[in-house]
């Protein structure tokens, strides 16, 4: 199970992280944010749809077809910690090595598209103050770690969940239907 677990989290925490690291490179280029985002959800799907296919693996090789969704939810589990962590620690090497002025841009461009969108000056007041909050909760590296996790890992808990009942299989499912 180990093997499974780690093979499948190390290969979903690379494309995660790869994805991110080119996606930051393509935003800080032509500064565009919106469809970073929408590549980076559709690479954490992507990648921990790897936990379908640890689980599957590990049911159907290593437990005669028979798998709890206990069981099949702790694989989930552990594979999302893996690709998670990989991902928050690749996001604070980018974040304080090569990009620490991403708060700042990021909220100029915030404030850009709800001005652009039409909002009014308490509207705006209000959203600066927001990203004013969110600046100085990223001054302090455990916020990172934190709002970075609750960036990905709520995605991976969902998907294991999903796998482990789509995947979860006791004796009972074994016997033939007449």
């Amino acid at each position: 199970m180990k093997k499974i677990i780690l093979i499948c989290g190390f290969i979903a925490g690379f494309v995660l992280t790869t994805v991110m690291a080119v996606s930051t490179v393509m935003c800080y280029m032509y500064q565009n944010f919106e469809s970073n985002m929408a590549l980076g959800y559709a690479s954490m799907v992507l990648a921990f749809s790897l936990i379908f296919v640890g689980i599957k693996n590990y049911r159907d090789t290593y437990n005669n077809q028979i798998i709890s969704f206990g069981k099949a939810f702790k694989i989930g589990l552990y594979i999302t910690l893996i690709a998670s962590t990989m991902y928050v620690i690749t996001w604070l090497i980018e974040y304080y090595v090569f990009i620490p002025d991403f708060m700042d841009k990021y909220t100029a461009h915030v404030l850009r598209e709800a001005k652009t969108a039409g909002a009014s000056t308490e509207e705006l007041a209000s959203k600066s103050s927001e990203m004013d909050m969110y600046k100085k909760m990223y001054k302090n590296p455990l916020f990172v770690v934190l709002l970075t996790y609750a960036e990905v890992f709520p995605i991976g808990l969902v998907i294991s969940l999903i796998c482990a009942l789509i995947l979860k299989r006791n004796d009972r499912n074994l016997a033939p239907t007449a």
